[in-house]
């Protein structure tokens, strides 16, 4: 039998990062939560985190912080059903999420849930072809992903789908693509990338011109809005999805410089396997308003 002290320590270092903020989280000493991971590792006989700046979980500890976040989950939910809503405390959902979601729909989506339940959400974020991998380590409880198929243990529901085109102004357009962007003058425009994850851009220019991501000069601007302002600014073209383009486009602040291409992201809700009442309504929740959100997009 696992002591949840132990296992809550160890998921503690690993979601805050260090020793000492999950001393502060835990209200006990740094060398109190040293000792409870030895204890811990003493127990399972395997090294479970890796003394590293941020500490690095190994595989075994991933999957003891998953069976934590699992029964913790359940406890949280039987401790609903037995308190009425005038004392229950508030329960907390890890989850990931990609930028683009949370900046577009996501709150917008959730907020009836996060009304009428006491629930805080810990939001995950990362490009959306890596959330799964959160998932898969067991650091959140459900994830927006492109990965088509559940992993052991979850469930899938099917979102909606994102298609991304390749804007900018039609002043830089006329600056650095005189005669229509081309394998040749895209190679010595300056571009907007999200990320070094965010393989978007690569994409419509492979399926475009065939060219690879060596060939192309980029800013990386991890922040959906100001990766919209590098465009409509003039400072450099990108990949906008349709819920963004589609006013900038009708206003003629940007234009779409391959009207014949576009990369279509399907997302899909991945999430555990768990008879929970409050994370099947997060579930319900989430994909009603995005099936919704998306048929109309």
């Amino acid at each position: 039998m696992f002591d949840y002290k132990l296992i809550e320590a160890l998921a503690m270092v690993s979601m805050e990062g260090g020793f000492d903020k999950a001393a502060k989280v835990l209200h006990i000493t740094q060398p109190a939560v040293s000792q409870r991971l030895k204890q811990l590792e003493q127990a399972t006989g395997q090294v479970l985190i890796a003394r590293t700046t941020p500490p690095k979980v190994t595989v075994a500890g991933q999957k003891l912080i998953k069976h934590y976040l699992q029964v913790k989950r359940l406890e949280d939910d039987l401790s609903r059903q037995i308190n009425d809503s005038g004392t229950r405390e508030f329960s907390s959902l890890t989850i990931g999420v990609n930028a683009d979601s949370l900046a577009l729909w996501f709150l917008e989506a959730v907020r009836p849930f996060l009304t009428r339940e006491k629930v805080l959400l810990d939001i995950r974020v990362n490009d959306q072809e890596q959330t799964h991998k959160l998932f898969k380590n067991g650091e959140v409880m459900g994830c927006i992903s492109t990965l088509e198929q559940p992993m052991q243990g979850s469930k899938i529901e099917y979102i909606g789908r994102m298609h991304y085109h390749m804007t900018a102004t039609p002043q830089f357009a006329a600056h650095w693509f005189p005669k229509g962007l081309n394998a040749e003058n895209v190679q010595h425009a300056p571009a907007v990338i999200f990320d070094r994850q965010d393989s978007l851009h690569h994409k419509l220019l492979l399926n475009a011109f065939g060219l690879k991501s060596s060939n192309i000069f980029a800013h990386y601007v991890p922040s959906v809005e100001k990766f919209a302002d590098y465009i409509t600014q003039g400072l450099a073209y990108g990949t906008l999805p349709d819920q963004q383009s589609r006013p900038l486009l009708k206003s003629e602040k940007i234009i779409n410089l391959l009207p014949d291409f576009n990369v279509p992201v399907d997302l899909y809700w991945h999430f555990w396997n768990l008879k929970s009442a409050l994370l099947d309504d997060l579930t319900e929740t989430l994909t009603g308003f995005a099936k919704l959100f998306f048929k109309i997009a």
